[in-house]
């Protein structure tokens, strides 16, 4: 039981280690350290999808469960995306108009983003309750996670300071947007473990949605402007790292 806990609360650390950066810099992180940083976000993510979630959903059930899941974890996030109004680091509005402060919407953004890595986590937590899933590979998956997270909050909690926010404030707003993760690990522990047949379904739903962060919000945002070419290093460092982590622990 130590160790769920732990496999939950190691992505938020990683988050608020990460915030922590805005009491130690001045201003924004450089262009090409936040590109190879949402690079190899986006690979870490891409390959905890493919290494943790959909893999292991195969060897539990068939292709139109593990398609079924995978595409409604696409929709679950996308259905998000459109009704909550939120600001992503860059400065772009998205969602239904609102009188919501910047500060707020982006958060928001943060948070959408960091609700389906909790997911992951959870039912890769609710496979290992389940033995269909090995401890070390749940913990490798927090452990990749919390990695990708460090830089995520940097890159969230330098724009909220930019915003005119003080620093603890920033910090503070960056941390509590991961608190996020843990809460919806649960929720998916506490559903995989009520009605044990929807596994098969949670794990590719759970990549979906992290699937939909990376192609809708990070690879845009690393591919963007100059030195596009770093954030696809970062991509295969964090992809190869995953991996690896997922194969070695798994």
């Amino acid at each position: 039981m130590d160790m769920f806990i732990i496999s939950l609360l190691i992505p938020l650390a990683g988050t608020i280690l990460g915030s922590s950066f805005v009491f130690f810099m001045k201003n924004e992180l450089p262009e090409r350290l936040q590109k190879v940083l949402l690079g190899f976000a986006s690979g870490v993510m891409v390959a905890a999808s493919v290494w943790s979630l959909i893999i292991p959903a195969m060897d539990m059930g068939d292709v139109w469960q593990v398609t079924i899941g995978l595409l409604g974890g696409f929709a679950f996030l996308l259905l998000i995306d459109y009704i909550t109004p939120h600001l992503h680091p860059k400065g772009e509005q998205e969602g239904p108009r609102s009188r919501l402060s910047r500060t707020t919407m982006l958060a928001l953004a943060v948070t959408i983003h960091n609700f389906p890595e909790g997911m992951a986590v959870g039912v890769a937590i609710a496979g290992t309750i389940s033995s269909d899933f090995s401890v070390a590979g749940a913990l490798a998956l927090s452990i990749g996670i919390a990695i990708q997270n460090i830089p995520e909050g940097a890159i969230i909690s330098m724009p909220l300071r930019n915003e005119g926010n003080s620093r603890l404030k920033s910090f503070a707003i960056g941390s509590l947007s991961g608190v996020v993760e843990p809460i919806g690990g649960m929720l998916v522990i506490l559903l995989a473990s009520t009605v044990t047949i929807v596994m098969p379904y949670l794990l590719p739903f759970a990549a979906g949605a992290m699937l939909y962060v990376v192609v809708e919000e990070l690879i845009p945002e690393a591919s963007q402007g100059n030195h596009s070419n770093v954030g696809t290093i970062g991509f295969a460092l964090g992809f190869a790292m995953m991996m690896v982590l997922d194969v070695v622990m798994g």
